[in-house]
């Protein structure tokens, strides 16, 4: 069974600032963006990668990061659409197991690990859908718009999503086409196929699987990665 990972890296990052994407800024010597496929690169189990990047960004990945990269699967870069869940749906059109299982993926994540990735695969193995979560910790308020709170929500009930997200390529391309048909825009994928009726499995994530959207959020990421919990094997073709 093939196991694929689209990386979706399309997005503008209009929040950080400036003019270069967020997924291609520094953090510890080398892009956001480098550190995410060399993620997926080291885990055992995906066969090959999907990046979906903008048409103004294709060029600079392929002579910028790619060709700095030693890889061991097979790579390709597509082009993505005008929301994110446009790009994943690009992603997916190249896929041609339709019987294998796809990771979708944050490009500006860095810091998902080869086991969360195995334990996703496993949980979408065995029941079609699964994604990487983390239990809220802080007390969450119901707010109306004039700024008044409405009420508390229960916590023990609620997690904070992140990605991979993974899904047998049916239940996620049935998903999609489905949205598609209505129009329907969804925050992530799993809430596509939630609306489908169909079951999506918690995987417990990790606190320091950080978006990096912000400016904060970099200098979080530039903190994570100096305190040393984060050393993969370098992917650098000068092995640096």
């Amino acid at each position: 069974m093939k196991i694929i990972g689209i990386i979706v890296a399309a997005g503008k990052g209009v929040r950080m600032g400036g003019t270069l994407g967020k997924q291609f800024l520094p953090l510890g010597g080398r892009s956001i963006l480098e550190h995410t496929i060399s993620g997926f690169n080291e885990s055992e189990l995906i066969d090959q990668m999907v990046i979906v990047l903008s048409a103004n960004d294709i060029d600079y990945f392929k002579s910028k990061i790619l060709s700095k990269l030693t890889l061991s699967k097979k790579i390709q870069a597509v082009i993505g659409g005008e929301h994110r869940q446009d790009s994943v749906y690009n992603g997916l059109r190249q896929i041609r197991a339709k019987d294998g299982i796809v990771l979708i993926h944050d490009g500006v994540r860095p810091f998902a690990r080869s086991e969360q990735i195995a334990a996703t695969v496993e949980k979408a193995r065995q029941t079609g859908a699964s994604i990487l979560s983390i239990p809220v910790a802080d007390t969450l308020k119901r707010v109306a718009e004039n700024g008044r709170i409405q009420s508390t929500l229960e916590r023990e009930s609620v997690w904070m999503a992140q990605t991979p997200q993974v899904f047998r390529f049916p239940v996620i391309w049935q998903a999609h086409q489905a949205a598609r048909k209505a129009g329907y825009i969804g925050t992530d994928d799993a809430e596509l196929v939630e609306r489908l009726g169909l079951p999506v499995a918690v995987v417990p994530g990790s606190p320091y699987n950080i978006k990096i959207t912000t400016p904060e959020d970099l200098a979080l990421a530039k903190a994570i990665l100096a305190s040393g919990l984060f050393k993969r094997p370098s992917t650098s073709k000068s092995g640096k």
